[in-house]
């Protein structure tokens, strides 16, 4: 396929950056560069600001049915060019077609779903203490949005941003990935032949930091929501404090998984050996360390390293591949240290641990046992296709172990006992807790962190309420 340039997205207009300048796009798969994306400076961010001041004075006026039918029909324009925007993705970000066209179709859903969000941001009437006082709260859009989304899901990451922004009656500029730029450009393009207003989305890449440094000191920005790293996030929620802008954060995550003597280990190995190695390991989700049950340790080890020897890793654009490559050639140098440095402690490499080849950015999947708590890997996210396998005693160690780190995003359990469930539920530290399956992931679902992984709240029916603001008006009709 030919691989599209991708231009910013400012005032309803797709253009170059006002100095030309631009930066390589490569395919991981190949290590060669295949396109290019338009570097936005101070100049195109000034205008992208100014253009989503004047686009939420006209989209937050308009009523919240026609919002939503806006919105409605991108969704519908995304399901129709899901094929093409799904070869897109895989050229740019390396995961499988197959992966790459649900995440798109996913998407969709989440723009359906806030569509109807936007028809029923409720307010309240409160009881009054004296006659003829009436006190309505209402739920106003907070103003124009700047949003910094990651590579890992470049559409539907960024996603759950524009649909809740849009919702709830704001604007956004995007600063989407340098890495995917074009996927994310064919969503917002989708809003724009759908009759957002102009100024109402925009669209931006260059370079991280000054991006952002820009943005969040603007006057025109009232809210920010960024998803990425922890050490990236606190230095935003920094700079945003320093402004009183609020900030979403949804960042790192080192999921535990919890399986039992009384689960059906053959069904958790397969499903948690699929999710493991979806995206190549880089979901801020992704179950990373297992702790089994002693009973269970090594018949599920077993399985799991076996299913992690018949993946087919390769290119993702070629049918049949399951796991893609490494989205960048940054990410290998990291693992393999992390990986070297489990071992030097006592781990055991079960299999997998290096690069394959010299073309691209693949890496082995890779599975460690009986990796000691010191070893970096099990304190640092790995952030790709290696699975940590360790064993446990008792439920009170199991517990312990999972909220030993400092992240809280996910956490996946497999257990028999509906008592455990329950226990479970109450006792690990994180934002979402799936048990016996993979359950993470639809619109409809909050999605967020505690700890170190983040805090407030993507999706679901709290998903918009980050995007506005409550406000009192209490009155007293005239004598």
């Amino acid at each position: 396929m030919i691989y599209p340039d991708t231009l910013l997205l400012i005032d309803g207009k797709w253009s170059a950056a006002a100095d030309g300048q631009t930066l390589n796009v490569v395919n991981p798969a190949t290590g060669v560069v295949i396109g290019r994306v338009s570097r936005a400076g101070t100049a195109d961010l000034e205008r992208a600001a100014l253009a989503a001041k004047r686009g939420y004075d006209v989209w937050r006026r308009m009523p919240a049915w026609d919002r939503a039918r806006v919105m409605a029909r991108a969704a519908t324009l995304v399901r129709e060019r899901a094929d093409r925007i799904a070869r897109v993705m895989t050229h740019e970000q390396g995961k499988p077609i197959s992966e790459s066209k649900n995440e798109v179709l996913r998407a969709a859903e989440a723009i359906d779903w806030f569509a109807e969000e936007a028809k029923r941001s409720y307010g309240q009437m409160i009881p009054p203490r004296g006659d003829g006082v009436a006190n309505l709260v209402t739920h106003e859009p907070i103003g124009p949005v700047a949003a910094f989304t990651p590579w890992n899901f470049p559409v539907n990451q960024l996603v759950k941003k524009v649909a809740a922004a849009l919702a709830a009656g704001c604007s956004i500029i995007a600063k989407a990935p340098e890495e995917t730029p074009a996927s994310p450009a064919e969503l917002m393009r989708a809003f724009v032949d759908a009759g957002a207003p102009a100024g109402a989305i925009g669209l931006v890449f260059g370079v991280p930091a000054e991006i952002s440094e820009y943005l969040i000191a603007h006057p025109v920005i009232r809210k920010i929501s960024f998803t990425g790293s922890t050490v990236v996030g606190r230095h935003l929620a920094v700079l945003a404090g320093q402004r009183t802008k609020p900030i979403t954060l949804e960042l790192g995550g080192h999921a535990p998984v919890l399986i039992f003597d009384d689960a059906d280990i053959e069904r958790a190995t397969k499903i948690l050996a699929a999710s493991k190695f979806r995206n190549a390991g880089q979901v801020c989700i992704s179950p990373t360390r297992f702790i089994v049950q002693e009973k269970s340790f090594d018949r599920f080890l077993r399985g799991f390293v076996n299913a992690a020897k018949d993946l087919k890793v390769g290119d993702g654009a070629v049918e049949g591949t399951e796991m893609g490559p490494l989205a960048n050639e940054r990410r290998a140098p990291v693992l393999e240290a992390l990986i070297q440095d489990a071992v030097s402690r006592g781990g055991t490499l079960r299999t997998g641990g290096k690069r394959i080849g010299n073309k691209g950015f693949f890496f082995e999947p890779t599975v460690l046992s009986e990796v000691p708590t010191d070893a970096r890997i099990l304190n640092e996210e790995p952030f790709g296709p290696v699975a940590i396998i360790n064993r446990f005693a008792d439920y009170d160690s199991a517990i312990t172990e999972a909220n030993r780190t400092p992240y809280g995003l996910s956490a996946y359990a497999f257990t028999g006992s509906a008592g455990t469930m329950a226990r479970l539920g109450k006792d690990v530290e994180c934002g979402m807790l799936t048990i016996n399956h993979v359950g993470f992931g639809p619109p409809e679902f909050p999605f967020g962190g505690v700890k170190d992984s983040g805090y407030g709240t993507e999706g679901g029916s709290e998903g918009i309420s980050a995007y506005q603001t409550t406000k009192l008006v209490t009155q007293i009709a005239p004598a």
